[in-house]
């Protein structure tokens, strides 16, 4: 990436925001972290403020920002089901508003943008891995599609812009990420399996446990949204980023009771409505383009994921 630009994240006190942030101050940009605390917390950029080249603000993204910027990562929008369900209309509206006040700000800029998209644009795949060019099978009226197709319209309103417009967009389609930092009560299933197994509560599968998911380690995925960014201006998307190493959530669990020396039981509850049955990506256009794959296994990315949440579970 080009030295000392203005960068804005937006989500950046999320997750993977969080992680973000660190990293592009590390390579000596200055960074606007923009978030409204829905689901991002002041915490995880708490140690960034002393940094004269970080700005924390709060802001939602469905109102418009006028600021002086090289670059947007466009990462706002609660990520897991148990947020994204709690305000449906607020979600769709910051994946389509957000995006639209976005992509204004990007135009007015004549900045580049990189949009968060997500692997539940190819909703219960009926192709396995998932392509980039499979269009997938997603319920539009769904518990699940405010984000579903709150995601798959912000990618249309990506690709209007830039053919309308010439805006320089690049849409990643976000897999499965884990690490420090994830909330621990978001719902997603490596931060359920962990809290519940190191307060020695029961492990719940949703299920019989033999659907599959594919999980990359947040120190990868932040590399390869970096690298997606730093690419010509030609490589526009959709482009997955995931891990195509696959595990069934049976597996996961018996990992995480492994690594965290619990006793755990492992029990099993009824299957939400729309939830995939597989999801692993195909990563051959991530890795022709940009060189890019995950390095870190699922088994050091669960031990360092351990080590944090003994401290916040």
């Amino acid at each position: 990436m080009a030295s000392s630009l203005r960068i804005l994240v937006t989500g950046g006190a999320g997750f993977i925001g969080s992680h973000l942030c660190e990293r592009l101050l590390d390579q000596g940009h200055e960074v606007l972290c923009v978030d409204n605390f829905y689901t991002g917390r002041r915490g995880n950029v708490a140690h960034l403020l002393n940094n004269p080249r970080f700005e924390l603000m709060r802001h939602d993204v469905n109102f418009p920002l006028y600021v002086e910027i090289d670059r947007v990562f466009n990462l706002a929008c609660p990520a897991s089901p148990v947020h994204y369900q709690n305000d449906p209309v607020q979600t769709t509206k910051t994946n389509v508003i957000g995006a639209i006040n976005m992509l204004g700000l990007a135009k007015r800029k004549r900045a580049r943008i990189l949009q968060a998209s997500t692997s539940e644009v190819y909703g219960d795949p009926e192709i396995h891995p998932q392509t980039e060019g499979y269009w997938g099978n997603v319920n539009p009226i769904g518990p699940r599609a405010c984000y579903d197709e709150g995601k798959r319209c912000a990618e249309t309103l990506f690709f209007d812009y830039q053919r309308q417009y010439d805006i320089k967009i690049k849409v990643a389609r976000i897999f499965n990420t884990y690490g420090p930092k994830m909330h621990p009560d978001d719902g997603r299933v490596v931060s359920n399996f962990i809290c519940q197994a190191l307060r020695g509560q029961d492990i719940t599968i949703y299920g019989d446990g033999t659907q599959t998911r594919s999980f990359c380690y947040v120190d990868d995925l932040v590399d390869g949204l970096m690298r997606f960014m730093d690419s010509p201006d030609e490589l526009i998307g959709p482009l997955n980023l995931g891990n195509p190493g696959e595990y069934t959530m049976l597996e996961l669990a018996q990992a995480v009771i492994r690594l965290t020396g619990s006793t755990s039981r492992i029990v099993n509850k009824p299957l939400p409505a729309d939830d995939p049955k597989q999801r692993r990506p195909d990563i051959t256009r991530a890795w022709d383009a940009l060189g890019w794959e995950p390095t870190v296994t699922l088994e050091e990315g669960l031990a360092k994921t351990v080590d944090y949440f003994r401290t916040v579970c």
